[in-house]
């Protein structure tokens, strides 16, 4: 199923005509740009091939869902193992425990999906 290719001259050079068809109905999420960059940096010809056959950017709106999936499951599973402290007692110490899990989870998906 192999699409012909127009071209068009430009001085000396053929240009394909080539025209991506828009097709994010939603911005990107902080993972999904996290994995767009990796792309772009790490491996370009996976890049290139998802941008050429249009299927970029659903492959990052499912990395932008799965991560925060994943990110609600690792942080119920990190507060049943280490249990915040009282919110109403010691609210600084509270936040200070739960942005260190989310710090420990966001490593977790980075792995798992971001550099994957």
């Amino acid at each position: 199923m192999r699409k012909e290719i127009a071209y068009r001259q430009e001085g000396d050079y053929l240009l394909p005509e080539i025209e991506l068809n828009v097709t994010m109905e939603k911005p990107l999420g902080k993972y999904g740009r996290m994995r767009r960059a990796y792309l772009k940096e790490n491996n370009p010809i996976l890049y290139s091939d998802l941008v050429l056959t249009e299927q970029l950017f659903p492959h990052l709106q499912e990395i932008d869902e799965t991560a925060h999936r994943r990110l609600e499951q690792l942080m119920k599973e990190l507060l049943e193992k280490n249990s915040a402290p009282d919110k109403k007692t010691n609210q600084m110490e509270w936040v200070r425990h739960l942005n260190s899990l989310k710090a420990q989870a966001e490593e977790i998906i980075q792995v798992e999906l971001i550099n994957n």
